[in-house]
């Protein structure tokens, strides 16, 4: 999307329905060996590439190639058990889930399994979605993810790629300004949109953003083509969009992981196995 009216059509139809809390959040149990808290380095994985899923269950066929190396649910448990080689990375996906967190990510950090980074509030700049002020958001960061910087890198919230105050990349600097001493490593963003040019600039004006706050790298923890987004599934233009663009992503030193939407049937799945947007994903 290049433009507020574009967001507010396809793209803002998109990003509504694709990263929402789990209803059943209250109803999931931790099973996790506890341990003592540690001070936590990042995973060596030579992978950039990532699941973003529901149920952990339709991960295997992507992890299966080896090419997969991280996977997220929007969620701050990891909803089943992932493919061994497959690290979970939770996210504490907006004011609905601060009841939970506490407990949730300290099991987590003190467990076996461990988690390497912590990713921030999802779509904060969309009224759908987490829906904070960047003030706002930054409050609530040092309040819920800051304290357990050194256990694990902490992740920016995830912006959309809308165009105009409050949104996107503006909201992100916003937040950026008023969050300086949150001990952020990282800077997420999501895109959906028309074109690999555009999503590859929106890339590089991200990774810019990140380098003027000092940040460690850039991630794109959603994104997609609107034109996919809106038919429900994969395409054939989504399979060159992908051939166009992971290399790229994988190219690019700044870029730290990516995850394109989503370990889902239609999208990257097909019944049990890999649709051809999933076999170009992972190639």
């Amino acid at each position: 999307m290049v433009s507020f009216t574009q967001l507010l059509t396809a793209g803002l139809l998109a990003t509504s329905t694709v990263a929402i809390p789990h209803g059943h959040v209250h109803e999931q149990t931790i099973h996790l060996k506890r341990t003592s808290p540690k001070s936590l380095l990042p995973r060596e994985n030579t992978s950039k590439r990532g699941a973003a899923y529901n149920d952990a269950a339709t991960v295997g066929s992507l992890s299966s190639s080896g090419t997969v190396g991280w996977a997220y649910d929007w969620n701050m448990y990891s909803n089943g058990d992932l493919p061994e080689g497959v690290e979970f990375v939770p996210m504490l996906w907006g004011s609905k889930m601060f009841g939970e967190w506490f407990v949730a990510i300290e099991t987590l950090l003190a467990s076996a399994s461990s988690a390497s980074y912590i990713m921030g509030f999802n779509e904060p700049d969309m009224p759908e979605q987490a829906n904070m002020g960047a003030g706002e958001a930054a409050g609530y960061y040092r309040d819920y993810i800051t304290k357990f910087s050194g256990q694990a890198k902490l992740v920016t919230p995830a912006v959309t790629n809308g165009v105009g105050e409050g949104l996107g990349l503006t909201w992100m600097r916003d937040f950026l300004n008023q969050c300086q001493d949150c001990g952020i490593s990282v800077l997420a963003v999501h895109w959906y949109g028309e074109s690999s040019e555009d999503f590859l600039k929106y890339v590089d004006d991200a990774v810019d953003l990140a380098n003027e706050f000092n940040l460690e790298s850039t991630w794109v923890t959603e994104f997609a083509l609107n034109q996919d987004m809106n038919a429900g599934g994969a395409s054939d233009v989504s399979v060159q969009f992908l051939k166009d663009v992971i290399p790229k992503l994988d190219e690019n030193e700044s870029v730290g992981r990516y995850a394109y939407f989503m370990c889902k049937d239609g999208f990257l799945l097909s019944d049990s196995g890999l649709s051809i947007s999933g076999q170009a994903y992972i190639e």
